[in-house]
């Protein structure tokens, strides 16, 4: 196990920051179900911190039910269908704020944009997001097993909104963000998608920015896309740590 871990040099809460890194190892397969964890002596020479900061972060890890300790032999990881279903890794909870964030960032010029649109969209935009809003509702009538579709769908719908607008610098700054989630938290956005974003209450949010659309309603168009974006972020964070499962 020497060398598995990476020196941390200007850490920030180191056991949360250790935690994450062995939280990590563990997602990538580096450590698998039944591994046994290095001492606190080997993973304080690796991370290069002082063994009661080892020895917290192994303490949140047990706490998550991500590692088990077996008196006088070490601590172990756990097998998946034995972790705790109340807290998640430091890092999804990292991601998850990032998600937060960028919905945050978001909600604004999403806002104008849908506002734009609502005077500048042609027949055939207006039939595009349509048709992405069907897109929508047929993945939530097919259940959670659809829920990338879902997202897709509602991606496409406001990507749609946003071409609608006719401004390129909207839709340049709305594909930035698009890839960051894509590249960076879709794992993050789909367990989302599953958890908070899925029912007829939250449809009714995007209903709602279509039918100020039909209406060529710009002030509903900015409300209702401001609504969604303010309260799916606001879903999301009240989630706190949670895990999902």
């Amino acid at each position: 196990m020497t060398g598995l871990f990476e020196r941390i040099d200007r850490p920030r809460r180191l056991p949360d920051e250790i935690a994450r890194s062995i939280s990590e190892a563990i997602d990538t397969g580096q450590l698998k179900p039944g591994d046994r964890l290095p001492t606190e002596q080997s993973l304080s020479a690796q991370f290069g911190v002082a063994r009661t900061v080892v020895r917290e972060a192994v303490s949140l890890l047990k706490y998550d039910g991500v590692i088990q300790a077996k008196r006088g032999v070490g601590a172990f990881v756990s097998e998946v269908g034995n972790r705790s279903a109340f807290r998640i890794s430091p890092a999804c909870f990292e991601k998850r704020q990032q998600l937060v964030q960028l919905l945050q960032l978001r909600t604004g010029v999403q806002a104008d944009a849908s506002a734009l649109a609502a005077t500048a969209h042609t027949r055939s935009a207006l039939k595009r997001v349509g048709e992405c809003l069907a897109q929508m509702e047929a993945a939530i009538a097919a259940g959670t097993s659809a829920a990338e579709r879902r997202l897709d769908a509602e991606a496409a719908f406001y990507r749609a909104i946003t071409e609608a607008s006719g401004n390129d610098y909207y839709v340049e700054f709305i594909a930035m963000i698009e890839r960051q989630v894509d590249e960076n938290l879709r794992s993050v956005a789909v367990k989302n998608a599953m958890a908070s974003e899925w029912g007829a209450r939250v449809l009714a949010e995007h209903e709602a920015v279509y039918a100020a659309l039909r209406a060529r309603d710009v002030e509903r168009a900015r409300a209702a896309t401001r609504t969604h974006f303010e309260r799916a972020a606001k879903r999301l964070a009240d989630r706190a740590d949670i895990a999902d499962v």
